[in-house]
């Protein structure tokens, strides 16, 4: 008798299928939560991480403009060996000769000017700031650089390097052919109507932020 009631006893201390399921359906929406949590935890870290990546991803540009440095100490010589030229070859220049060398050096003036922009204006405005806000030296302009102004600066500084091109072609006329001055025009108008078009895009874009 003894023998035989042990077998019961094992038995009722077995849990039933009935409370594995309630146990289940009790725990069943914590585990899921805590799930979800875990799955939405490593996709923000994933994208905090992409995130970091791309923003980093600007210093990339820092050799550009230290390219463009070099090439600005380029158009440093070139112009200290054209001055030079002048300098010496001065009593032998005609009128047109000392022009033409001058609106050279304007040229390489005005390019230097162009890289200036770009280099300072665009490491400013798309890689880092450069903390001029109390430098006595701060260029008026780059506290009001953004992509809209600055495109029209560039355009516009591609206006005034057309310009002395052009002036350049019309005093060496006589050595030129009407097919190239021709195009040296339709490519200054293009100029001039690009950045037109780009001031009164400006213009318009501002005017909306200023009604918002």
């Amino acid at each position: 008798m003894q023998a035989e009631a042990r077998p019961c006893k094992a038995a009722d201390k077995a849990p039933s299928a009935v409370a594995v399921l309630e146990s289940a359906a009790f725990y069943a929406p914590a585990l899921a939560g805590a799930f979800h949590l875990a799955i939405d935890t490593a996709v923000n870290r994933f994208l905090r991480l992409i995130g970091a990546l791309v923003f980093w991803s600007r210093w990339l540009q820092a050799p550009l403009y230290l390219g463009l440095i070099a090439a600005q100490c380029v158009y440093v010589y070139h112009f200290a060996v054209e001055l030079t030229h002048l300098v010496t070859r001065t009593p032998s220049l005609s009128e047109n000769e000392i022009m033409l060398i001058v609106l050279g050096l304007i040229d390489v003036v005005m390019i230097a000017n162009l890289l200036i922009m770009v280099i300072v204006g665009g490491y400013e405005t798309f890689v880092s700031r450069l903390n001029l806000d109390d430098h006595p030296d701060q260029p008026e302009w780059l506290s009001k650089v953004n992509p809209g102004v600055l495109k029209i600066k560039l355009a516009t500084a591609l206006v005034g390097i057309s310009s002395i091109h052009l002036l350049k072609t019309f005093i060496n006329a006589a050595n030129l052919d009407e097919k190239t001055m021709f195009w040296q025009v339709a490519i200054h108008l293009t100029f001039v109507g690009s950045a037109v078009i780009l001031a009164i895009t400006e213009k318009l874009i501002h005017a909306q932020e200023a009604q918002h």
